[in-house]
């Protein structure tokens, strides 16, 4: 199938404009997500994006929204509605995986066959209560690998892999794949994800987005839990532009009660800020794997001349390198991921009266399960302690470096297939000659450290899909990057949908 036959979704600009059209009265918060509903009946099928719809749920909190805009009596008192929820009346995808967007309302499968109807859920997260403030219309849910523990969104449960609208003989990213492809194709304006190893940027390279995973700290968590894989995980979302995702910012960001700890704070409004360009920055680049490799050269030529552009801005970009292998990175951060996926599969079982049989999950995440069997508690303690030393020898590389630069992915978006999650032993499937590692060895470390990165769309292949470049701060410095990708786009323009020409 080619991107030809994706039908136009009915709103092609960003969230922020969808927002201001439902305040200006040029349609409804029921007729946003109406349309939006249809675009997913017509386009999904191709993609396979959404794992879960749930119209009344959406209609009824659309509803409401129309019926509060329909109180204002003038233009300054709608203006004013649009400042108190920036977001008024978006229909937002939730992930299909993550304790931060619980939803009565919304049960998840986690992208699991160990939940064919949804895993209700007690309460709503913190996170949801901010997006339905934000005013924001929560109508389902997006795919996601089992456990989100793939680069690629292949997972068995939902009948079929999700497919990139870029082309659809490929990936499109994982975790968040659904949420990027839903994003990328236009079905929806903006969609909610989550980052645990590259989840968030991994799939924003892919499907041509921009994609931040903020500091850690930064988003709320609870209040279901305190944190994700050990500090590893957060939340926030995927979008076609810069004011969006620091929009998205200003109305979800902060601690909730109880959190274990908290970022620095941001500015009152992150929006407002992007108008500041930024100092002139000392950037490292690092184009090639940690040991030295090559990657993929069309995405060294797209990164080298995403630097020449950065030099263009006025911004000094020197190439770097760091005294540290891909391993060193990607095993604790494996220790993390599996040691929190068998904690969850066991809280399961316990609650279920009955084990985990090796026939409910995909090979690979029963393989973690088992090898987190194998993890001893000073095993685990040791790789938070990774975490940290990765942590104070980035904050060294900050001392000369304002920003690191490296590829997003170390190659174009994979095709389909050759990540499934049928491979019997977790730890080759990440680290194998043949793993993940080889794809994307650059996101982890930020999870690691707890750093924000930022993906943005910078280029594509000669075959037109999409390659993104990455940049990471300081922890805390998130407004930096929003304010750096800011002026880049200023330049380069919006972010095109799937199919468009750049």
């Amino acid at each position: 199938m080619t991107q030809a036959t994706l039908p136009r979704p009915w709103f092609d600009a960003d969230a922020s404009a969808l927002a201001q059209a439902i305040v200006r009265g040029d349609c409804s918060a029921e007729q946003a997500l109406q349309r939006t509903l249809a675009d997913v009946a017509a386009i999904n099928p191709a993609l396979n994006a959404v794992c879960l719809l749930a119209p009344e749920i959406g209609l009824a909190r659309a509803r409401e929204l129309d019926t509060e805009l329909a109180a204002c009596r003038n233009d300054d008192e709608r203006a004013a509605r649009l400042r108190a929820r920036p977001f008024f009346g978006v229909p937002l995808l939730l992930k299909d995986v993550g304790a931060a967007t619980a939803h009565r309302g919304l049960p998840s499968r986690a992208g699991s066959r160990l939940f064919p109807q949804g895993a209700p859920w007690p309460v709503d997260g913190t996170l949801t209560q901010r997006y339905l403030a934000a005013g924001f219309v929560p109508f389902g849910r997006s795919t996601s690998p089992e456990m989100g523990m793939s680069a690629t969104t292949e997972a068995v449960a939902y009948g079929g892999p999700t497919r990139n609208p870029w082309n659809r003989a490929h990936s499109s990213g994982g975790s968040s794949g659904g949420a990027a492809a839903a994003t990328a194709s236009g079905m929806t304006t903006i969609a909610h994800a989550n980052d645990g190893a590259g989840s968030i940027r991994i799939p924003a390279s892919a499907c041509g987005l921009i994609g931040l995973k903020p500091s850690r700290g930064l988003m709320p968590t609870g209040p279901l839990v305190g944190e994700g894989w050990g500090g590893l995980a957060i939340d926030h979302v995927l979008t076609r532009s810069v004011r969006d995702c620091a929009a998205a910012l200003d109305v979800t960001a902060g601690a909730d009660a109880g959190a274990p700890y908290a970022a620095p704070p941001l500015p009152a409004s992150c929006v407002a800020a992007l108008a500041d360009p930024p100092r002139r920055l000392r950037i490292g680049l690092i184009k090639q794997f940690y040991e030295g490799d090559a990657v993929h050269p069309e995405v060294a030529a797209v990164l080298q001349e995403f630097a020449l552009q950065l030099q263009r801005l006025g911004h000094a970009v020197e190439e770097a390198s760091i005294d540290f292998t891909t391993h060193e990175v990607v095993f604790p951060v494996m220790q993390g991921v599996a040691t929190g996926t068998a904690l969850f599969l066991d809280q399961l079982a316990a609650s279920r009266g009955r084990a985990i049989d090796p026939g409910e999950v995909e090979p690979v995440v029963w393989s973690a399960y088992q090898h987190a069997r194998s993890v001893k508690a000073t095993d685990y303690l040791a790789a938070i302690n990774t975490f940290h030393r990765l942590g104070r020898r980035m904050a060294v590389f900050h001392e000369r470096f304002d920003l690191l630069l490296t590829p997003t992915l170390a190659e174009p978006p994979a095709v389909l297939g050759r990540f499934t999650m049928d491979r019997p032993d977790f730890i080759d499937y990440r680290l194998g000659p043949t793993g993940l590692w080889c794809y994307t060895p650059f996101c982890p470390l930020a999870n690691a450290t707890g750093a924000p990165a930022i993906s943005l769309p910078v280029g594509r292949s000669a075959s037109g899909l999409p390659i993104g470049a990455m940049l990471s701060a300081l922890h805390g410095q998130d407004l930096l990057l929003l304010q750096l990708a800011a002026q880049w786009e200023a330049v380069h323009g919006p972010v095109p949908l799937a199919g468009e020409r750049p």
